[in-house]
C-alpha cells in the first residue's frame, strides 16, 4: 500500500506559475493511494501522458473521460462545436461513470485548454459529480497559450472543495498538425516538472 503525507496550504489561485496563496491549512495526514482518483480528458494523448506521470508517483485510480457522442476528428469542426457548446452551456453526456466517488479524498482532474476555456466534457464531469469536501487538483496541457480561464472554472464548479495549485505544460499544437509530443527529452523534462509540482503541493511518498 502506498501512503502520502498530505501537508497542504495552497488553496485559491490555481496557476502553475505566479499564483496567489490563500491561507487555508489542512491537517497533515496519511493518505492511502486507494483514496486518490485521477480523471483526465485527452484528445492528442498529451494530457493522458501527464496523467500517467502523476499516477506513477501517487498511484490511485486512473480514469479517462469518454463521451457518449464523440467529437469530430476534423480540427476546425471540433473548434466550431466546442464554441457552440460554450455559448449555449451545453454539457455533453459522458459514457464514463465513477463508481463510489465518495471513497476518494483526492481527485486530480486533467484536461487540455480548448478555446482558452475548460473543455465541455470536464465541465460535465465536475457539474454532475459532487466533489464537496474533497481535495481537487487540476492539471493541464495546452498549445502554448496557457490555461486561460480553465483553472478558475474548476474552482467555480467545485465551490466546496479544497482546490490546490494546478500544473500546466505545453503539449501539442493540433491547429498546426503537431500532435503527441510527450516523448524523448520532452517527456523527461515534463516528468521532472510533475514531480517537483507534486512535492510543492505537499504530496510526499511515505510507503509503497
Amino acid at each position: 500500500m502506498k501512503y502520502f503525507l498530505l501537508s497542504v496550504f495552497l488553496f485559491g489561485s490555481l496557476s502553475c506559475t505566479g499564483h496567489t496563496k490563500s491561507e487555508k491549512n489542512l491537517n497533515t495526514e496519511e493518505i492511502a493511494s486507494e483514496k486518490i482518483l485521477i480523471v483526465y480528458l485527452t484528445r492528442t494523448k498529451n494530457t493522458k501522458a501527464v496523467a500517467e506521470m502523476i499516477h506513477e508517483q501517487v498511484g490511485g485510480d486512473l480514469v479517462e473521460l469518454e463521451l457518449i457522442n464523440l467529437y469530430p476528428e476534423n480540427y476546425q469542426a471540433i473548434v466550431s462545436q466546442v464554441a457552440r457548446e460554450n455559448e449555449t452551456g451545453f454539457l455533453p453526456p459522458l459514457k464514463t461513470k465513477i463508481e463510489d466517488l465518495s471513497s476518494y479524498d483526492i481527485v486530480f482532474v486533467g484536461f487540455p485548454t480548448w478555446g482558452m476555456k475548460l473543455p465541455p466534457p470536464m465541465k460535465s464531469f465536475l457539474s454532475k459529480n459532487d466533489l464537496s469536501g474533497k481535495t481537487v487538483i487540476p492539471f493541464n496541457t495546452n498549445a502554448g497559450y496557457g490555461v486561460g480561464s480553465s483553472f478558475e472554472k474548476v474552482k467555480e464548479l467545485c465551490p466546496k472543495s479544497n482546490i490546490l495549485e494546478g500544473f500546466s505544460t505545453k503539449g501539442g499544437i493540433e491547429r498546426d498538425g503537431v500532435l503527441f509530443v510527450m516523448e524523448g527529452e520532452k517527456e523527461i523534462e515534463v516528468r521532472k516538472e510533475v514531480i517537483k509540482w507534486l512535492e510543492k503541493i505537499g504530496l510526499e511518498i511515505l510507503e509503497r
